[in-house]
């Protein structure tokens, strides 16, 4: 099951705090790192983040990561951090922003991966160099996906923001599951033989002494379920190509968060900083029949009183739209 937490306030540095469980395992991943984001999250909980994906630099999406960074400097397990080309270089200064003088005792390590458009190229800082030398850790391919767990695969999107940044879409595993009420109607008793139908087997399968088709079997007793998706874009260009490129991208994603900077009115001053207005990405969520969408971003330039009437206008193209809980209280 994936679950997303927005973090900040309106008007202010947001975040999406992610977990993936899939009952045997987790993976947990944090969206941009705005300055003051993490207040609130358990300390525990920063330091257990697998993954740090930035949409890209720009310090409102980036200004909290010395809080995050004190947390996981020195864990055991390495870090992990994903945004646009010169992203490496940038967390390059970052890292030596501090007086390192214990750093040979240290045993914490970095793997920072530059997202291009067709490749990643990935870059290890160590700890007890002081953070002071990239080692290049090569460059693959990739075809949209990143990085995947067994619990959530993460595909970045290209985006256009006076350069690039980076939008994210998580999707679960499938989901199979046992229909057990099949099983009771077949006389069947469950066993490590179901274990080898999800796993794929194929031809006869023992099933307490009696051989079965195990296509058969699966097709009987296994049932098959989408698993869960979300997307997160933000500080992007968003027109009438962009939104013809991105909707089949997003085609059937659950929940769509992404920024809600300006008021229609205001579409000249969004396209010349290439942000959206609230109506242009309640029209996305409506073209890639997304299923509901969350609005985050808010612009400082609308006080407070304005924030339902902009959450009205999405919703007078895109029913499904909402704020994050208690934005509106």
């Amino acid at each position: 099951m994936i679950r997303a937490q927005v973090l900040g306030r309106p008007a202010e540095d947001n975040a999406l705090w992610i977990t993936a469980d899939s009952g045997q395992g987790r993976t947990r991943l944090l969206l941009d790192c705005g300055a003051g984001v993490l207040h609130g999250v358990p300390f525990a909980d920063v330091q257990a983040t697998d993954h740090l994906l930035f949409s890209h630099l720009h310090m409102d999406h980036v200004g909290g990561f010395d809080d995050f960074f004190r947390a996981t400097f020195d864990r055991p397990q390495p870090g992990h951090v994903w945004g646009p080309p010169g992203t490496a270089r940038i967390l390059g200064h970052r890292f030596q922003g501090y007086w390192w003088n214990h750093a040979p005792e240290l045993r914490g390590r970095y793997v920072v991966h530059d997202v291009h458009d067709s490749h990643v190229q990935s870059f290890r800082f160590e700890a007890h160099e002081a953070y002071a030398t990239p080692h290049d850790e090569g460059t693959r391919p990739h075809d949209g996906v990143i990085l995947t767990t067994p619990e959530v695969s993460v595909q970045a999107v290209p985006l256009e923001h006076h350069g690039r940044s980076l939008g994210f879409i998580l999707r679960e595993p499938e989901r199979v599951s046992v229909d057990t009420a099949a099983l009771a109607a077949l006389g069947l008793q469950g066993g490590p033989w179901l274990a080898a139908l999800k796993q794929g087997a194929t031809g006869e399968l023992d099933v307490s002494g009696t051989v079965h088709d195990a296509d058969t079997l699966r097709a009987a007793v296994l049932r098959r379920e989408v698993g869960g998706s979300l997307a997160y874009f933000t500080d992007f260009l968003l027109d009438g190509a962009e939104q013809a490129r991105l909707a089949p991208l997003l085609n059937g994603v659950q929940t769509l968060y992404a920024e809600a900077q300006y008021a229609p009115e205001d579409a000249e001053l969004a396209h010349r900083h290439q942000h959206t207005t609230v109506a242009q990405v309640a029209a996305l969520a409506h073209a890639a029949q997304v299923q509901t969408l969350t609005l985050l971003h808010l612009s400082r330039r609308y006080r407070p009183e304005r924030w339902p009437e902009l959450l009205e206008t999405a919703r007078q193209t895109f029913a499904a739209t909402s704020f994050p809980d208690g934005w509106l209280t």
